[in-house]
């Protein structure tokens, strides 16, 4: 994430979840985030009160977790990706 914003990376994981058809709900609570499915409609909550990078950790976690093998994502939002996916291991 070397010269790209927080926001910029923010915007990144926006386009991929819309390629995916994945909605990203923020909402704010005691609550720390995470994928979920309701009437087979995905969705990531993401909690905009914490700091973004915390929020930026969800989104990488959650797409970590999911097939990206044949789809296009910046170089940069794909290593971010990658790298905090070996944290969930």
């Amino acid at each position: 994430m070397a010269d790209m914003t927080a926001e910029n990376m923010l915007s990144l994981f926006e386009e991929l979840a819309d390629k995916m058809n994945i909605n990203i709900v923020q909402g704010k609570g005691d609550f720390i985030g995470g994928m979920c499915s309701v009437n087979d409609e995905d969705y990531i909550v993401i909690n905009k009160i914490k700091p973004t990078n915390q929020r930026l950790g969800i989104l990488a976690r959650e797409f970590g977790k999911l097939d990206l093998e044949n789809i296009f994502i910046p170089p940069a939002l794909r290593a971010y990706i990658e790298e905090n996916r070996q944290d969930i291991f």
